[in-house]
């Protein structure tokens, strides 16, 4: 049984890290306003861009003069997988459901006879693949000095993966990143980005609004422009939603955590309490005890 001292230390050390839960709540608290501002501002664009480019594929079909982005290599034997998780830890499951999507992908891919590379971009979910998948890494992407994400940053992993698929390195190019759609919820997503997989939902939506659009120069040399911009798009895009997921889960958790501990806190003082009550019983009986030997 331990002593009240001990207990004593035990409740003071809980309270010390119920003020830090509490306070790091606060911050991705503040955090998550902006972060899902700027997540659910990028959907319009990112989905009329897609409608957009999903029109212009469908037009141009899979005829030789087709940008290779759109028609691809002809193979997929070789696959780029872009795991996107946080810097930080401390945020629920959001890096590891992540990191269990790609795993599965991966390994789903290794048993088909494919070729697997990995890049990571986040150092958690490099961690938490590095075990398993440790051999198929080729590229990591840091952005712990990075505050707030930027295009510019979506457009640097943008042209590592398009030089890397120009030099013929990959024929498929996904990314994994989780979707936002509120504190407690936040979804596991896997999205093809080379080659450009037509939306065709968004196609038929933008077929049935009625509007016909002239486009000039044709379509081959529009897409041949705009589907390395789509590449820059989607990631960040994926960029934008990580980051509203992080600071929503990360909000959550320690929520459950700062109510976790204020229930430790409640048990341990309840213990202590009692151990207190018992050593003032003990003394007592034995200032009794004396008192009758006399």
């Amino acid at each position: 049984m331990p002593s009240l001292k001990d207990l004593k230390n035990r409740i003071e050390s809980v309270k010390s890290t119920r003020k830090i839960t509490k306070a790091m709540q606060m911050v991705a608290a503040a955090k998550l306003r902006r972060a899902q501002d700027a997540a659910e501002m990028s959907r319009p664009y990112t989905e009329k861009f897609n409608a957009v480019m999903g029109k212009l594929a469908a037009s141009v079909g899979d005829s030789d003069s087709a940008p290779r982005l759109l028609r691809g290599t002809g193979s997929d034997d070789v696959q780029l997988l872009v795991v996107m998780t946080a810097e930080r830890g401390l945020c629920g499951g959001f890096n590891a459901n992540i990191a269990k999507k790609a795993r599965a992908e991966a390994q789903k891919l290794l048993a088909e006879g494919k070729t697997v590379k990995i890049m990571t971009v986040g150092k958690k979910g490099r961690d938490a693949l590095k075990r398993d998948l440790g051999d198929h890494f080729i590229h990591h992407v840091d952005l712990s000095e990075v505050k707030n994400v930027g295009y510019a940053d979506a457009q640097a992993i943008a042209s590592d993966i398009l030089a890397r698929f120009d030099a013929e390195e990959f024929d498929v190019a996904k990314i994994f990143y989780a979707k936002f759609e509120n504190v407690v919820s936040q979804i596991p997503t896997m999205q093809q980005v080379i080659p450009f997989q037509v939306d065709e939902a968004a196609a038929e939506e933008a077929d049935e609004a009625g509007v016909v659009y002239d486009y000039e120069p044709d379509e081959e040399a529009i897409l041949a422009d705009l589907l390395p911009r789509g590449v820059a798009t989607a990631i960040f895009s994926a960029l934008l939603e990580n980051g509203a997921s992080e600071q929503g889960a990360r909000m959550s958790a320690m929520d459950n955590a700062t109510r976790n501990a204020g229930e430790m806190i409640d048990k341990l003082t309840i213990e202590y309490n009692r151990s207190r009550q018992a050593v003032i019983t003990n003394e007592l009986i034995e200032i009794i005890s004396g008192a009758e030997a006399l």
